[in-house]
């Protein structure tokens, strides 16, 4: 049995980072709904959903079958990976190196694919509009999986990672909902930057785990990883700005 006070942590880290993916994946629904009708793009989503149900149902019971310190290790690892992949693009994008993703962009993007496919008459306009709903469904949402998994299974806390998954999915959806548009403002790279360092802190302390060191002040240490992370993204922003700012003068 978990403590909330144990569980917070997880909960706020699958709900941030689910809550990047699913914004993705919406806008490009949205897209296809919009341009080509609602039928293949909620066909598409459908389809995407469950294929990921069965890849949940499938390798869930897998987990049980793992020794928890090889588990914690590998799943460490790839956590870390991730969420230092995360922390750079989000330090680049943050120092003007890289450009900021715009959902608006990205939809308009999209929707000009469609509409090139209508002005060519293509006769599998409705299938290739649905492929793209279910490619975007299956991609972020393998992430979402991949987070809750990540996030959840080194500490018994996959129940409270997936509630703060669905969350994301149900909040994103409501909003989508009520604007029935991209959701354009939601401070992407900013959570893009505090996931980072949130997934970066847990992948380390796992992997500290999965090798058996004994963490001083156990799961509170992962708060002392993030701040460490945290103080090394914002020093590497402004490391990064600061030669494009000596170019300018």
């Amino acid at each position: 049995m978990f403590s909330w006070a144990t569980a917070a942590p997880a909960v706020s880290a699958a709900f941030f980072a689910s809550l990047v993916e699913v914004v993705e994946a919406f806008t490009i629904v949205l897209a296809v709904g919009t341009v080509q009708g609602w039928r293949p793009a909620l066909q598409g989503t459908a389809a995407g959903l469950a294929l990921l149900a069965i890849i949940v149902i499938a390798l869930g019971p897998m987990l049980d079958d793992i020794p928890l310190q090889a588990l914690q290790l590998v799943i460490g690892v790839l956590l870390l990976l991730f969420g230092l992949r995360w922390l750079r693009k989000a330090i680049l994008r943050a120092a003007g190196i890289v450009p900021l993703h715009d959902e608006m962009k990205a939809f308009a993007k999209e929707a000009s694919q469609l509409q090139d496919a209508i002005t060519r008459a293509d006769a599998h306009l409705d299938w290739l509009a649905g492929l793209a709903a279910f490619k975007a469904v299956v991609l972020e949402g393998l992430e979402v999986v991949f987070i809750v998994i990540a996030v959840g299974a080194g500490r018994d806390l996959l129940w409270p990672a997936s509630l703060g998954a669905l969350a994301a999915c149900a909040l994103v959806l409501a909003i989508g909902l009520i604007v029935h548009r991209p959701l354009a403002r939601v401070p992407e790279n900013l959570l893009k930057f505090g996931v980072g360092v949130m997934l970066s802190a847990f992948g380390l302390f796992w992997t500290g785990e999965g090798l058996g060191v004994d963490w001083p002040g156990a799961d509170l240490s992962i708060l002392g990883f993030a701040v460490l992370f945290l103080l090394v993204g914002l020093a590497g922003v402004e490391m990064a700005r600061r030669p494009r700012a000596e170019t300018a003068r």
